[in-house]
């Protein structure tokens, strides 16, 4: 026979699984930077974040981890097709790029006197700003 489960005892429980589906992970990258992939298919090859997944701790670049998809023909007029897209990869897998350098760089943040929080190229010591 089943257990019968109390809606108070429930809520409790639902309220902690939202907090767990609420988490996010810790990202060095945003969108716009210029990344360089270091493991997987495309390895050695750079390119421009288009999309961060915060939840997930994915990042989509633009031109790596290209993959098919066959998509349908919604309407009569439109033709079914594979078109190929790209994929997100996991933020672990990219470095960013030194803009001086050129060379992929491990991030470290810097206070500044007046407050602004800015990233800070292990290799060069350079600043590395955000493009928004």
């Amino acid at each position: 026979m089943r257990v019968l489960k109390y809606r108070k005892t429930a809520k409790t429980r639902l309220h902690a699984r939202h907090a767990l589906n609420a988490k996010r992970e810790k990202l060095n990258v945003s969108k716009g930077d210029t990344v360089r992939v270091m493991r997987g298919e495309d390895k050695g090859k750079d390119g421009e974040v288009m999309r961060v997944y915060p939840k997930t701790g994915r990042v989509t670049v633009k031109g790596i981890n290209i993959v098919k998809k066959h998509r349908r023909a919604r309407r009569p007029e439109e033709q079914s097709a594979i078109i190929e897209m790209e994929a997100p990869i996991h933020a672990s897998n990219v470095m960013l790029i030194d803009p001086k350098k050129g060379e992929a760089t491990r991030v470290r943040s810097r206070v500044d006197e007046d407050g602004t929080k800015e990233r800070i190229s292990v290799k060069s010591g350079d600043s590395i700003p955000r493009k928004r």
